[in-house]
């Protein structure tokens, strides 16, 4: 897959042998669930992995953190109010000048109800009183305004206050989709940004253990049987397009099993089941797992439907875990959707157009199961001819 990390080091044109230290401040780090915690995870692997330093500041979590080697935690942001950002304006300031900034950013992970100013004033005081140099790793820009919601039309605005400051700091934006440039460009008053697309990649390794594969296939569908996955977390606007696509396929009586894999899909699950009660040995659930068992249980399926109500884009990791691990995926095209994905043959539907999206998914699944008896005629000939 993709690797982040060569694209961030490449860019810094600087000689081979010389090795730089990085201090990335993130709002989310293992042992803290979430995809920007997997993500910086990742990146910080593979930075120290390059022979960089790498030094990550992030919120305090209970919990085992897993090892990286090469890498140093700093989980002394607290919950980046003022104070906490002073303690660690002290902190930094004991390493060598200028200190490399990579800020993972997403609005609604730095606090204060998504709208911490001071956090954003705080970098620009880094560049401006520290002489730090700072780069933002962008994996969201802001909330969309929504007709009839004034508090979710105000939080929009501040975010859009805060990007204009915190577009004052940076030498360089990367951007997990390229859409976010058309987004972010106005709100950097004319000041000459790099702005550079950096895919988001797989967070879920594939774990190679053929015989635990087959032992969760065995869970939930006999030898021939179909198995649908989704992988996610369950939050509202996925679920606005993922539950008509899953009313529609249980429509299917005995043609497959759908597994919902991931945080909150019990719950889910349930809630599922008591709206629709006939549901209840058609959608299974695993509940949170762990990235083993994840790469098991998607390994595990025929099929993943993974929708999104903006489209399939860069910065889904969910989809990119399908695809990582080798599985079809029907997904949705939307305002934020790649023109790669199409050229790569992508089975795409647009988004909320159910019928056309199950009719590809069905079209799979019918597929595989003329394959499977194709495959056991010829192998009941090969045993009657061998008799």
């Amino acid at each position: 897959m993709h690797n982040p990390t060569a694209q961030i080091v490449q860019a810094e044109k600087v000689p081979q042998k010389q090795l730089l230290e990085w201090h990335v401040i993130t709002c989310e780090y293992p042992p803290q669930t979430g995809g920007v915690s997997d993500y910086t995870f990742g990146l910080a692997e593979g930075l120290a992995a390059e022979g960089d330093t790498v030094h990550v500041w992030c919120p305090p979590h209970k919990g085992a953190r897993p090892d990286a080697k090469g890498v140093a935690a700093h989980p002394e942001m607290g919950e980046f109010r003022p104070s906490d950002l002073r303690r660690v304006d002290e902190q930094l300031d004991q390493f060598p000048a200028p200190r490399r900034l990579l800020v993972q950013w997403v609005p609604h992970g730095y606090g204060r109800r998504s709208m911490n100013f001071a956090f954003c004033w705080w970098l620009r005081n880094r560049a401006v009183k520290h002489g730090d140099h700072v780069e933002i790793m962008l994996h969201e820009p802001s909330l969309p305004f929504r007709a009839g919601s004034l508090r979710q039309n105000g939080v929009a605005v501040a975010h859009r206050l805060m990007t204009m400051l915190l577009l004052r700091v940076p030498e360089r934006v990367w951007m997990s989709i390229p859409a976010w440039e058309r987004r972010l460009r106005p709100y950097a008053l004319g000041r000459s940004i790099e702005f550079r697309w950096l895919p988001i990649p797989s967070n879920i390794a594939v774990h190679d253990d053929p015989s635990g594969v087959q032992e969760v296939r065995r869970r939930y569908v006999d030898r021939d049987g179909f198995l649908i996955g989704h992988f996610g977390t369950f939050g509202p606007p996925v679920i606005s397009v993922l539950e008509p696509i899953l009313l529609e396929l249980a429509r299917d009586r005995g043609r497959q099993t759908i597994l919902l894999m991931g945080l909150g899909s019990e719950e889910y699950q349930r809630a599922l089941v008591q709206k629709e009660p006939d549901l209840g040995g058609v959608v299974h659930a695993t509940g949170s797992l762990t990235a083993e068992d994840i790469s098991l249980h998607v390994s595990a399926c025929d099929l993943l439907i993974q929708p999104y109500p903006d489209g399939v884009s860069s910065r889904r990791t969910s989809f990119m875990v399908g695809l990582s691990h080798g599985k079809p995926v029907v997904t949705t095209t939307g305002e934020l959707t790649e023109a790669c994905w199409e050229a790569a043959g992508v089975p795409m539907a647009k988004a909320g157009e159910v019928p056309a999206f199950v009719a590809l998914v069905r079209q799979i699944r019918d597929a595989k199961h003329v394959v499977s008896t194709l495959r056991s005629v010829a192998i009941r000939e090969q045993l009657e001819r061998a008799v």
